[in-house]
């Protein structure tokens, strides 16, 4: 093998000068690539041995607490002309392929092909995964529910759309549970078949992406009919088949089916992304650097909501979001969804958890898990 040295080969890194020829160079990649597709064999074995063992156990073949691991050490080690990400970037996919090795997963995901809740798949499966589409984020739910996916994707909050409300009405009536969160940059294009802004009179668009370009689309099209439609490559399709239409698509969308590009980043907000949220049963253990998502409600009297906003303020836990939406089984009474920074296990979040418990009428945790979010405060 190789000997590195500063994130270079220790023997070539004055190549030029020794006057080494384009040919000789070359072939020091084609044997280089060599000895990476024998490591990467042996990798896949090893998974194989892995899955055997969990399969032994009944451990789940998909640890997102062991990846964040992996990702998070790739990224502490020298990368010479490379950045971070693009090696973490080729990781998941050969962690995507191991994984399928010890036991090909099936995921739903809000389809078709081309949104960005296929996005978010891939940044978090990588591309030897089986992505099955859904027609709705509640169809996404029940497949996992009912066994026919291993593990669901959905979008759960926008930076400035704010919450998907589908997506939070659909725990209440059902047991599935977060298990790993990501995080997808929003960056929206108008595209169809028109060749420019003159030509379009209607636009096809979800309700987060017409909200996310709700600024531009005023300055832009005023005269504009705004059609709603979801998901993204729905609209795209409605807008090809209409002369004067365009939609609201990702870069994804515009080469998947061969749109015209008419304006690119017509995002309202260059700093919106979208977080989402992987349903299963699994439940990881802690990394240090965790999220936990709680489902609570309370009972109609003073100071309820108060004295739950005491536990996480009492026991020095972050709380990053809290929504209320109204009881799936009771007219005027409202269940609440809170994020919080930290691990179930953590003794603090564990004492505010054991609070909050006592104050409501039910509460359920939907989730302990490995957190992406850049902005997390843990306790």
């Amino acid at each position: 093998m190789h000997e590195f040295q500063s994130g270079r080969y220790a023997t070539h890194n004055n190549s030029v000068a020794a006057g080494r020829r384009v040919e000789d160079v070359r072939g020091e990649i084609d044997s280089i690539d060599s000895e990476i597709v024998q490591c990467l064999v042996r990798r896949a074995e090893l998974a194989r041995e892995i899955g055997s063992l969990k399969g032994k156990s009944s451990e789940p073949y998909f640890t997102p607490e062991r990846e964040h691991e992996i990702f998070q050490r790739l990224r502490s080690l020298p990368s010479g002309p490379l950045r971070s990400e693009q090696i973490v970037a080729v990781f998941r996919e050969v962690i995507s392929a191991a994984r399928a090795a010890e036991r090909p997963l099936t995921v739903s995901y809000w389809g078709p092909q081309g949104t960005y809740s296929y996005l978010a798949l891939v940044q978090v499966f990588g591309r030897s995964t089986t992505a099955a589409p859904a027609d709705s984020i509640a169809d996404v739910f029940l497949a996992v529910e009912n066994g026919q996916a291993d593990y669901g994707i959905v979008p759960i909050e926008n930076s400035v759309a704010g919450v998907v409300l589908e997506t939070l009405d659909s725990f209440p009536v059902t047991n599935v549970k977060i298990c790993d969160e990501t995080f997808v940059p929003v960056s929206h294009v108008l595209a169809g078949s028109v060749a420019g802004l003159e030509g379009v009179e209607r636009v096809y668009a979800g309700p987060q992406p017409a909200q996310q370009c709700r600024a531009w689309l005023r300055a832009n099209l005023p005269n504009a009919e705004i059609v709603p439609v979801a998901p993204t490559v729905k609209a795209a399709q409605m807008a090809l088949d209409d002369p004067a239409g365009a939609a609201i698509v990702n870069s994804m969308t515009v080469e998947m089916l061969g749109m015209t590009e008419i304006a690119r980043r017509i995002e309202d907000n260059p700093h919106n992304r979208t977080r989402f949220v992987v349903l299963g049963f699994n439940e990881p253990r802690p990394t240090g650097r965790d999220k936990t998502t709680l489902l609570f409600n309370l009972r109609n009297e003073p100071g309820a909501l108060y004295k739950v906003l005491g536990a996480f303020f009492e026991n020095g836990v972050n709380l990053t979001m809290i929504e209320s939406r109204p009881a799936p089984r009771a007219s005027f009474e409202y269940l609440f969804f809170a994020d919080c920074g930290g691990h179930r296990s953590d003794d603090r979040v564990a004492r505010a958890i054991q609070q909050i418990s006592a104050i409501a009428l039910e509460s359920t945790v939907l989730g302990s898990y490995p957190s992406n979010d850049p902005s997390l405060q843990n306790p």
